[in-house]
């Protein structure tokens, strides 16, 4: 048995079984924990089964940090290296087809009959990780560029828009107003990228839900892009406008909405700026 420091050949093992089991979990197919752990065990530097179980979490807790899904099994483990960070992120970066999933494909008429989603309260103060953990995670977040990976995963986003669209038909038509539900319209499809929201939609009453999807497959704290423009209408038309963020969409979407003014609830920080000439 050894307390040296995992090697990167070994980080490397580890997280290729960690997604190799990952693959199955979310896929529904039967797997082995012990199984994987006793095929590993030889080809790691004289490791315990408890540290493997050990760096398992880890794992868990790295994948949290990126914005991912990981195995529910594992409960995520904090105090871990940055050598592990990065073997995750040499995995993800030989595996695109990982980062580009999205829901399983169903046809228009399953998503139009799709059930309501439940929105919950958003994160707040009360409900957030311990500060060391937190940071932990947010610098990982910060490093990797989650929030820009999740905003340039076009199959993502496009998937997210798809299922808030169908949400809103469905709630308007459990609330007995099929005729707001047919004039629903997924405006970023119909007209393009530029209005400021991506689904123009309606309240039980008649009035106006302009609706800005934000969707990632990690936890609901996980970063988001949002646009000056996307502000500026968030501003402009307070009583109309949300933010509809959908997480955890690999496994079984779960949703939260934000209203403005938007710094109420996040912090936000620019990342690019516009130059002009003098």
């Amino acid at each position: 048995m050894t307390s040296d420091a995992w090697t990167d050949a070994e980080n490397d093992l580890i997280v290729a079984d960690y997604f190799a089991m990952l693959r199955d979990d979310i896929a529904g197919k039967p797997y082995n924990k012990a199984g994987h752990r006793r095929a590993l065990l030889p080809l790691l530097n004289n490791r315990t089964e408890g540290s493997v179980e050990f760096k398992h979490q880890n794992i868990s807790a790295v994948l949290k940090g990126l914005g991912e899904t990981w195995i529910v099994g594992y409960k995520p483990a904090f105090n871990f290296q940055m050598t592990l960070v990065d073997a995750v992120a040499r995995w993800l970066a030989l595996s695109p087809d990982w980062l580009a999933r999205v829901e399983k494909a169903v046809s228009p008429q399953q998503m139009d009959e799709a059930a309501q989603l439940w929105p919950s309260p958003p994160p707040t103060l009360s409900n957030q990780l311990p500060p060391q953990e937190l940071e932990q995670m947010l610098h990982i977040a910060r490093k990797f560029d989650v929030a820009g990976r999740d905003a340039r995963n076009r199959a993502l986003g496009r998937a997210g828009e798809e299922r808030v669209l169908a949400h809103e038909r469905a709630s308007l038509r459990a609330a007995g107003r099929d005729d707001l539900a047919r004039k629903v319209r997924w405006v970023s499809q119909e007209d393009g990228d530029g209005a400021g929201y991506d689904i123009a939609s309606f309240s039980r009453d008649g009035r106006s839900r302009l609706i800005e999807v934000k969707t990632t497959n990690g936890w609901e704290r996980t970063p988001f892009h949002i646009s000056s423009n996307e502000l500026e209408v968030a501003d402009e038309r307070r009583s109309e406008w949300c933010l509809f963020r959908l997480w955890n969409f690999a496994r079984e979407p779960r949703a939260f909405e934000l209203y403005p003014p938007l710094d109420a609830h996040v912090s936000l920080t620019a990342t690019t700026f516009r130059a002009s000439f003098h």
